[in-house]
């Protein structure tokens, strides 16, 4: 056996003097029974998620009977206690945390006893309290009518979400931004009083934010992510925010569920990871209790959540929206904006490659192309169609996870957009661009969209 070295006989000789023999086999003692406890949490919670293969109730979401009788959820108790703690220390006792919380019961004493909960043989209630049987439906007008605002439920929970980050956006914290104007191809005044598209050359100032979702401010621009792409025109009817995504669909149907969607999809809670990403356990599990979210994942795991660029990348309003005309006739209308570049993307494993190389990739891109006069532009079409020719179609048009699709109603381009200018200070302008659903003109409107009713809360602070 070699000898060892002057200096590894002294580090050994500290060590020992720090660690005397008992207490290091008593840490690894406790290291050995650390390591079993996680395994043990591990197992139950594999063996809990098998137990709810799918969401069973989900059928009963729908329907007035349904609507007047909801339907019990699937309580399943833990296997173990540590099974529902995001780590294993919610059980370590101790003089400043004090013993753990008893099954079901907040004492609130003791040191720091009050902070130690266990909810889970708990009601479900607001925060003030009021017990309640659902939080992940909205009430509605009707069947198919519009989201109201009534719900103090609703209410509650979007405000309570868009406060949890301030200042940075809870979603699209990161993005990029750049000023230009929308040129009208021809005059819709048959269609809509929307002053955009009000004659043929028409010229109206705009401002376009893009983004990723998930990741933070300081985040890589190529994450396997949805990109937001918000347009703000500057009409003489005032501000008119076009909010969509580079996606034509969405993950939910009832904006109920958009909080508990990015609290998925967020970082896990104990250790933060992973950073602008869906690849970990609670996102999973929302989306296989969630089944309309399988048209979105479709996209998401496409090659149109690495795009190569925003310049050639598509927008998409997502919802079903009305252009009201000036004697108040009405069709339904769906936004598409194809860039002129073309649509392209990068594969993984070059995105893999650019985000250690430059994660500022995009925008350095967006920045560096108007620079040098190489302005992007995009092809505003519509898909419009009547309320009839809606109900003729074996699908909810109000539906954002489902799509119309140009078989049956085809795009007509109806004008343009450039952007040709850079923000003079980048950082805060871009950042601090409010955008919301709720900004429309004259001839505009989203009235009868229930996910986007929901989502005028929600992008007021986020877009």
């Amino acid at each position: 056996m070699a000898s060892k070295t002057p200096s590894e006989k002294t580090r050994m000789r500290r060590q020992a003097r720090k660690h005397p023999a008992g207490e290091r086999d008593d840490r690894n003692v406790s290291a050995d029974v650390t390591a079993a406890r996680l395994a043990e949490q591990k197992a139950g919670t594999e063996t809990l998620a098998r137990s709810i293969p799918f969401n069973a109730t989900k059928a009963r979401e729908y329907g007035r009977t349904n609507a007047l009788n909801p339907a019990e959820g699937q309580p399943k108790p833990p296997p173990a206690y540590e099974v529902t703690a995001s780590t294993i220390t919610e059980s370590a006792t101790g003089d400043k945390t004090g013993a753990a919380a008893a099954q079901g019961e907040n004492p609130n004493q003791a040191p720091l006893q009050r902070v130690r909960v266990d909810s889970s043989a708990r009601e479900l209630t607001t925060n003030q309290g009021v017990a309640i049987s659902d939080n992940q439906s909205s009430l509605k007008s009707g069947l198919r009518g519009p989201t109201l605002l009534e719900d103090f439920i609703l209410r509650e929970k979007i405000t309570h979400f868009d406060h949890e980050r301030i200042p940075e956006r809870v979603v699209h914290a990161r993005g990029s931004a750049a000023h230009g104007y929308f040129e009208c191809y021809e005059p819709l005044r048959d269609l809509t009083m929307a002053a955009p598209f009000a004659e043929a050359g028409k010229r109206t100032p705009v401002f376009v934010r893009f983004s990723t979702v998930a990741g933070e401010r300081g985040s890589f621009d190529l994450a396997r992510d949805v990109r937001g792409f918000a347009v703000k025109f500057y009409t003489e009817q005032g501000n008119w925010d076009l909010v969509g995504n580079n996606m034509p669909v969405f993950f939910i149907q009832d904006a109920m569920k958009f909080p508990d969607l990015v609290h998925a999809v967020k970082p896990e809670p104990h250790h933060a990871m992973p950073q602008a990403a869906s690849a970990h356990d609670t996102f999973w599990d929302f989306a296989s209790l969630m089944p309309e979210i399988t048209h979105m994942l479709m996209w998401v795991m496409s090659d149109r959540a690495i795009p190569r660029s925003y310049r050639m990348m598509q927008g998409f309003g997502v919802h079903t929206f009305r252009l009201v005309n000036a004697d108040g006739d009405s069709v339904f209308v769906k936004f598409h904006w194809n860039p002129k570049l073309g649509t392209h993307s990068v594969v993984w494993d070059e995105a893999v490659k650019i985000n250690g190389a430059d994660p500022d990739f995009h925008r350095r891109d967006l920045w560096e192309a108007i620079e040098a006069g190489s302005y992007p532009e995009w092809e505003l079409a519509l898909q419009i169609f009547t309320e009839e020719q809606a109900d003729a179609f074996t699908f909810d048009v109000l539906d954002p996870t489902k799509i119309v699709p140009e078989e049956l109603v085809p795009l007509r381009p109806v004008g343009r957009m450039v952007l040709d200018r850079n923000p003079i200070i980048s950082s805060p302008r871009p950042n601090r661009l409010l955008s919301a659903r709720s900004m429309s003109c004259q001839g505009s409107t989203s009235a009868t969209i229930r996910c986007c009713r929901g989502a005028i809360f929600r992008t007021t602070t986020l877009n």
